[in-house]
Parts: C-alpha cells; structure tokens; sequence
C-alpha cells in the first residue's frame, strides 16, 4: 500500500477570519508533526487549495488564498486546486494518485464538515485506503453547535469510512 499525507485547505484566510479557525495554532503544531514524518519517510505531500468567491477569505490569488507559511508546500509537492468541498470533484487529484501508485491517503486540514468530511467519503467511495488524523482537523464554532462538537462527531461517524487515529500515532507506527 503507497500512502500520501493530503493537507486540505490549511489556507491563510482560515487563520485571519474573525474568528479563526478552532484551536489553529495546535493544529498547524500537529499537521507540522505529520509533514516531517511524511518528508522523512518519503511519504508523497499533497496539498488542497481552495478557490473561494470574489471578496471571500479563499478568494484566488489573494493573501488568504495561500498556503499558511508554517506548512507551506516544498519543492516537489503536489498542489490541488478545487473549487468546492469535494478534494476530488473536477480536480487532478485523483490522476495524481494513479500515477504515484497512491491508494491511501492520510488526511488533515479544514474544514471538518465540509472539507474534510466529503473527501473522506468520497476516497472511500473510490476504494482509496483512508485515514483521518483525529486531532489534525478543525473548523469553527457555528451557532448551535461548537468547533469542539463538530469534531468529536465527525471523529465518530468518518470512523465508518477511515481508519481514525491520531497524529501521534501516525509519526509513531
């Protein structure tokens, strides 16, 4: 089994929004964790980056748009651009993976309802090997219902289509 490390959306505008993404500082922390193993295992590195509407946070080309610099991706990484939740609707990412031989995909990044949660499924649709890093996703606080919430129950239902761990166990298998 070839697996990739797949960084979705760990864009600036998700830091800069008011207010941030939940717990953004540990989770750039860990996702850092997750790259260095990845580099240092010759794990492939496949970042998502996504296009937002005119005057968003993600809008293209602008500062929110880029790759927060503490996980910016390096020389030889592979770029994804989307325009919608789905890492794989009208992108290249699913070429990449048949021509690196990838057919398991590590996940982390923003956002967990959305983002995170439709990739998930999808590759396991696509019977691509998922595995979430449990506490390497986040989101935001939503009016009924907190950060914290969105992703403990995400945790428990995507455990139906990935392997949940955590990013401690991943740098440690």
């Amino acid at each position: 089994m070839k697996t990739a490390l797949l960084i979705i959306d760990v864009q600036n505008g998700m830091f800069t929004v008011n207010p941030p993404v939940y717990k953004g500082n540990a989770l750039l922390k860990r996702i850092k964790s997750a790259l260095g193993f990845a580099k240092n295992n010759n794990i492939p590195i496949i970042y998502v980056q996504h296009s937002g509407p005119k005057d968003s946070p993600l809008e293209k080309g602008t500062m929110g748009w880029n790759f927060h610099e503490d996980i910016s991706p390096a020389d030889g990484d592979i770029i994804v651009h989307k325009g919608t939740p789905d890492s794989f609707y009208r992108t290249n990412l699913q070429q990449k993976l048949r021509e690196l031989n990838i057919d398991h995909l590590v996940l982390t990044g923003i956002q967990t309802e959305a983002c995170i949660d439709t990739t998930c499924r999808r590759g396991f649709s696509l019977d691509i090997k998922i595995t979430l890093l449990t506490d390497a996703h986040s989101t935001f606080d939503k009016k009924e219902i907190s950060a914290t919430q969105i992703i403990s129950h995400h945790n428990e239902v995507l455990r139906w289509f990935a392997d949940t761990i955590t990013t401690d166990d991943f740098i440690n298998e």
